[in-house]
């Protein structure tokens, strides 16, 4: 083969997030019939070190998927219009995205409610942390550097009407929605590129998953107009959104075949200017406990 197909491509970028050697990355594909020096300067080509420095599992000794599946996106992510309407507001929808499914929203929260959740949320902020594969804990981290907070679910009034709203507009029950997330990102703050589902393999996520099932989707809203940088990467297709206050981005990664979306790799971008505020939603397969 003188072409390594896009499905490969995913497929490498898995392996190496997961820590598993060269040598055996190569050996797997010549032994799927690529040549030996394609393979070796595919690999060499990603430039993954600095995925694999945020995101290794250290003792991975074995290659998943030799022969990769491509994800199926029939029937996964919204079905929509160029507007919704949810209890009297009214959302725009800016942008449709196909691979992976995502949808970039207008207004999902007004100014004056994105301006209620920041001061919600002022005197709650603790440092955020990231899951570890191995263990299940959160833990701090150099690549993430932000501080947050959370409003479970009906909260207050405020947060139940914010919760059904948004439920509607990722066509999930509340149920299946987690805490609303705040989080703050000051100058030089960052989230680099990751996965916001749990991986399948790793010991660490077996906890989490028997609290709802899988992750399946994100809503990232944007609770204030950033001054610089900031914006929200899909770094393998080399989308940006810049922050807007009260747009949100919407994206799925899970399937009816629970195939996991290796395209949603995201991050955001450091702070250059100013300050970034932002609320997540993350839905799961079930009811979540």
């Amino acid at each position: 083969m003188n072409q390594i197909p896009p499905e490969w491509i995913r497929w490498i970028d898995e392996n190496v997030l997961r820590g598993v050697s060269e040598k055996k990355l190569i050996d797997a594909m010549v032994k799927a019939k690529f040549g030996n020096e394609l393979a070796a300067a595919t690999i060499a080509s990603r430039t993954l070190e600095r995925i694999r420095a945020s995101a290794a599992t250290p003792d991975a000794t074995t290659v998943t998927d030799a022969v990769p599946k491509e994800y199926r996106y029939e029937g996964c992510g919204l079905n929509t219009g160029n507007k919704v309407h949810i209890d009297g507001h009214n959302i725009a929808v800016l942008m449709k995205l196909e691979k992976p499914r995502a949808i970039l929203f207008g207004n999902v929260l007004s100014h004056d409610e994105c301006d209620q959740l920041i001061a919600l949320s002022k005197t709650k902020l603790l440092r955020s942390g990231v899951v570890d594969h191995q263990t299940g804990n959160t833990e701090l981290h150099e690549h993430r550097t932000s501080s947050g907070t959370f409003f479970h679910r009906g909260t207050t009034p405020f947060i139940a009407m914010i919760d059904k709203r948004l439920a509607a507009l990722m066509q999930v029950p509340e149920s299946h929605g987690e805490g609303l997330q705040i989080l703050n990102y000051q100058m030089g703050g960052e989230y680099r590129p990751h996965y916001d589902y749990f991986r399948p393999d790793a010991p660490g996520s077996a906890k989490h998953l028997a609290r709802g099932g899988q992750r399946t989707a994100t809503l990232i809203i944007y609770l204030n107009d950033v001054d610089g940088g900031g914006e929200t990467i899909f770094p393998r297709n080399g989308l940006s959104i810049v922050p807007a206050k009260g747009s949100a981005i919407y994206f799925s990664y899970t399937n009816a075949e629970n195939q996991l979306d290796s395209l949603s790799f995201h991050g955001g971008s450091p702070v250059i200017e100013g300050e970034k505020w932002i609320a997540t939603k993350w839905v799961r397969q079930n009811e979540y406990r």
